[in-house]
């Protein structure tokens, strides 16, 4: 007899028979709590991955699963607020878990992060909420502060969450504050994914503005994807299997790119480290948490290099470095290679373009080059008429990408300069040798005549630092008592003991027998150690503007 005949015939019967089948069907398919933690060593022993975490940070880790689900109650949170899609929000925020699920959870919910330097002064940041017209803003304990301006009244700014919960700071007045820990749970963890085109804006960076304001690069929900498959995948390769580290900030285009946009595509782990990149606390890191990939710029490797016990510490996890932002010397790309047996990978990027378009390999390296053309972007060397160059020759550079920023937002006379029939001019002087590799000369207006010759300040800082003695260098070109132009080169000994007039003519001479005579900088001035950035470049400005050189 069948089973639907049995039911019309002992209805009784057959109701308690599908009842205890469906009981039986959901006891076998429950599931057992496995009593041994994930992280147990003898899982990471042997990679035995139950959950891959996506995020390390101190003492707190986050598995994927959990990463997503705080950046959909983020999302869902922005929304709840009222905030226009496309409605920017403010992030000044430290490298954090936080700060990732910030992110995330805004673009994947339609709206903008504006992502800012952490370094900024208060009337700064001010600018930065009126120009971008940020509604909503995310802080933390030592951010908080930086909204205690007046002009912030005069922006649209109305919502501020505190990560890390701490409201003593809580500006401006008028604003409404959030806790982040209440308001985070207050909010649903179904996803907030938004129907957003591949062309809609996804988040802005601020240029870093060494000439007039910053100006807001606005880029596009593709463009984050194009660095990844052009330079994260297609030339460091990375993997699943990689933990990551970028002692520069997420806030900095290079930062982004590698604590975000690189290991979550691949499936990896990032390893995030607040505070400042000091290079006890970099050392320290590595130890602990085991980087395979340590992404850094040329003033850190030349500070972690320059530590007491730089020689002693344990780098073995790494299985590449890499550089980018400045030129990175020769002397100091041995000396790595010599202590840690790994070649520092070179390249060049900017926050137009989003990350890396020039680059070495580990395969193919020149000393002193930025590289060759990362396959994914087109590129060109032209002369002051637009005409293209010979391999040889030295002309602008010009570059064209998927990844590069359509515009500057609500700055329509620097987009056209810079954003020109769909190619990034990016002012920056460089000769390609024959093997395609391209070596920076300088910026297109950083040539200078001194003593009736042409002279780019960046060969001669080149020259002084493959000096033994000097630990970092820069040489600009001021004006002296007569105001015409002198070569002043400032200077961070690796023996501040060696300071002096002596040591002053040995540079000189240095510059003159490896140049011509007429480069060597005219004057030298020691500093113990050079001013830097927010995103860890040397401070060309700040020495500029110190009036050391009269």
């Amino acid at each position: 007899m069948t089973d639907e005949r049995l039911a019309v015939t002992a209805p009784r019967f057959m109701a308690k028979v599908r009842a205890h089948a469906s009981h039986r069907q959901t006891d076998i398919d429950e599931r057992i709590p496995d009593p041994v933690p994930d992280e147990a060593p003898g899982a990471r022993e042997i990679d035995f991955v139950v959950a891959q975490r996506a995020l390390i940070c101190g003492d707190r880790s986050f598995t994927y699963r959990e990463l997503c689900a705080l950046a959909d109650r983020v999302g869902n949170g922005l929304a709840a607020m009222g905030l226009a899609r496309g409605g920017r929000v403010l992030m000044l925020l430290d490298d954090s878990a936080e700060y990732a699920a910030a992110i995330f959870g805004a673009i994947r919910a339609g709206f903008v992060p504006v992502l800012v330097n952490t370094l900024s002064p208060p009337e700064l940041v001010a600018y930065f909420l009126q120009d971008s017209g940020a509604e909503a803003a995310v802080v933390d304990t030592r951010t908080a502060a930086l909204l205690d301006h007046h002009d912030v009244s005069a922006s649209r700014l109305r919502r501020v969450i505190h990560v890390g919960d701490d409201m003593a700071n809580a500006m401006p007045p008028l604003a409404l504050h959030h806790q982040w820990t209440k308001w985070i749970e207050a909010q649903s963890m179904a996803s907030c994914q938004a129907d957003t085109h591949r062309d809609a804006m996804a988040f802005w960076m601020y240029s870093s503005g060494s000439t007039g304001r910053p100006k807001g690069v606005v880029h596009l929900q593709h463009d984050a994807l194009y660095t990844w498959l052009a330079y994260g995948r297609g030339v460091l390769s990375i993997g699943e299997g990689d933990i990551v580290f970028s002692p520069p900030k997420i806030f900095f285009a290079y930062g982004f790119g590698n604590s975000l946009t690189f290991p979550f595509a691949a499936g990896a782990t990032v390893v995030l480290m607040p505070g400042r990149p000091e290079p006890g606390a970099v050392f320290d890191t590595i130890e602990r948490h085991r980087p395979t990939i340590l992404f850094g710029l040329p003033t850190l490797y030349v500070a972690m290099s320059a530590h007491p016990d730089s020689e002693r510490r344990d780098l073995s996890s790494l299985r590449l470095c890499v550089s980018a932002a400045e030129t990175l010397s020769s002397e100091l790309f041995d000396e790595w290679h010599r202590r840690y047996g790994l070649a520092i990978v070179e390249g060049l990027g900017s926050t137009e373009v989003l990350h890396i378009y020039l680059s070495n390999t580990v395969t193919q390296q020149k000393p002193g080059a930025s590289g060759m053309r990362v396959p994914g972007y087109e590129l060109k060397l032209t002369d002051t008429d637009d005409n293209e160059v010979v391999a040889g020759e030295s002309g602008i550079l010009w570059v064209r990408g998927h990844s590069h920023a359509p515009c500057y937002w609500n700055r329509p006379v620097k987009t056209a300069e810079t954003m020109r029939d769909g190619w990034i001019y990016t002012g920056d002087r460089f000769r390609r040798d024959a093997d395609g590799f391209h070596f920076f000369e300088g910026r297109a207006d950083d040539l200078v005549k001194v003593s009736g010759q042409w002279v780019h300040p960046l060969e001669v800082e080149r020259c002084l630092a493959e000096h033994p003695l000097v630990q970092e260098c820069a040489v600009l070109a001021l004006d002296d008592d007569n105001r015409l132009k002198t070569l002043a080169a400032f200077v961070a000994l690796r023996d501040a003991g060696r300071c002096g007039d002596e040591t002053t003519r040995a540079l000189q001479q240095f510059v003159k027998e490896r140049l011509l005579p007429y480069k060597y900088p005219r004057r030298v001035v020691y500093l113990p150690s050079l001013p830097k950035t927010g995103t860890g470049k040397i401070d060309r400005q700040a020495l500029k503007l110190a009036g050391v050189v009269p």
